[in-house]
């Protein structure tokens, strides 16, 4: 599929100079661009790559010298990433699933399949299940017993819907992920040592055997619009009530939402952020990679939280947090500052102490 300059920077609602009929069937860095594809050089430290690449065509920021460069034509970006997102959702042209149910799919005689969905071979739908108009799945997925799909939805390969859940319109879910599997959730006759250091913060008193009794899950799990799933993400059902993603939220792959989470809106977990049962995300919430959230707690609207931060309390609304435990950024920023200096405060202790006195140190 080809592209011209004029259609390009219509769709992205920006402005373009040159030979706006030049057409181009691809994007690709300045140094790799050939004479078919779109350079993409939105900054000025790119520039320079339009020279050793072949493209008659770039994407470049506003302001550039694009026929200095050698250029025919320039769509002008006054902000690189997001004129990205705009390109890459024209270009991309999406997973192959024909239209219709493919004859290797088996779908429940009372499931519901709306108007101009594609169901790919070996697709499973179950009793009950409704499938959006338009929407779109994958080879070797699976739509548990009563499961809702909104409109134009994407379920990619291996995908697997539990029972119950009920999903948005222009939902997208990445290749093996889970969405509904039963929580993580058992308890003890008597009171375990888990609840009983959670009383005393670490003292226990005799130690006795204990095995677990499993609680099921009665609740599923409830999505909202324009919500993003990454590959191999599991969202568990919740135990009574669902477990809920906000509308606009996104999830990177292996992420893990725990039984009776609620996230808010427009939410951006990056990859392996783990949040525990029950635990309340607010709307706009940004957490890092590996980020983790304690169980029953709440975190506040528009918090945004480092790589590897452990949220193990209340996290107040519109705090940037980072730390093992989390507190504020520029509080872990001074703490590491200090930690480094531990081994010279450390040494000219011993000395003090030996009675000695300590030469100064260079700088």
């Amino acid at each position: 599929m080809t592209h011209t300059i004029r259609d390009i920077a219509l769709a992205l609602g920006t402005e373009a100079e040159g030979d706006l009929d030049l057409t181009v069937a691809g994007a690709a860095e300045p140094q790799a661009a050939g004479p078919d594809t779109l350079a993409l050089a939105m900054d000025p430290r790119y520039g320079d790559g339009i020279s050793k690449g072949q493209a008659r065509a770039a994407m470049v920021w506003p302001g550039a010298d694009w026929r200095a460069m050698g250029l025919q034509a320039a769509i002008f970006a006054p902000r690189g990433r997001l004129a990205m997102a705009g390109l890459t959702r024209l270009m991309d042209p999406g997973p192959d699933i024909a239209p219709g149910i493919h004859p290797m799919a088996i779908v429940d005689p009372s499931a519901s399949i709306g108007e101009g969905a594609a169901i790919g071979p070996f697709v499973t739908i179950g009793a009950g299940a409704i499938i959006g108009p338009n929407a779109r799945i994958a080879s070797h997925a699976s739509i548990a017993e009563g499961a809702r799909i909104g409109s134009a939805a994407l379920i990619l390969q291996g995908a697997r819907i539990g029972a119950r859940v009920t999903i948005g319109d222009s939902f997208i879910c990445q290749p093996g992920a889970v969405i509904g599997a039963d929580g993580f959730s058992f308890v003890t006759p008597e009171k375990s040592g888990v609840e009983e250091i959670r009383e005393t913060l670490g003292s226990r008193a005799d130690i006795k055997d204990q095995s677990w009794a499993r609680i099921h899950s009665l609740g599923a799990v409830t999505i909202g619009d324009n919500v993003e799933i990454g590959a191999n993400v599991c969202i568990d059902r919740g135990t009574i009530r669902d477990t809920v993603i906000g509308d606009g939220t996104k999830l990177d792959n292996l992420v893990h939402i725990g039984h009776n989470v609620q996230v808010g809106r427009d939410c951006l977990l990056c990859g392996q952020v783990g949040i525990a049962g029950s635990a309340r995300i607010g709307d706009r919430v940004v957490l890092g990679g590996q980020c983790g959230v304690n169980d029953n707690i709440f975190v506040g609207n528009d918090v945004i939280a480092g790589g590897a931060t452990k949220i193990f309390t209340n996290a107040p609304a519109g705090r940037v947090l980072l730390g093992y435990p989390a507190v504020k950024m520029e509080t872990h920023v001074e703490m590491q500052k200090a930690l480094r200096r531990l081994p010279r405060l450390a040494r000219r202790v011993a000395a003090l102490e030996k009675g000695i006195p300590m030469a100064p140190e260079a700088e």
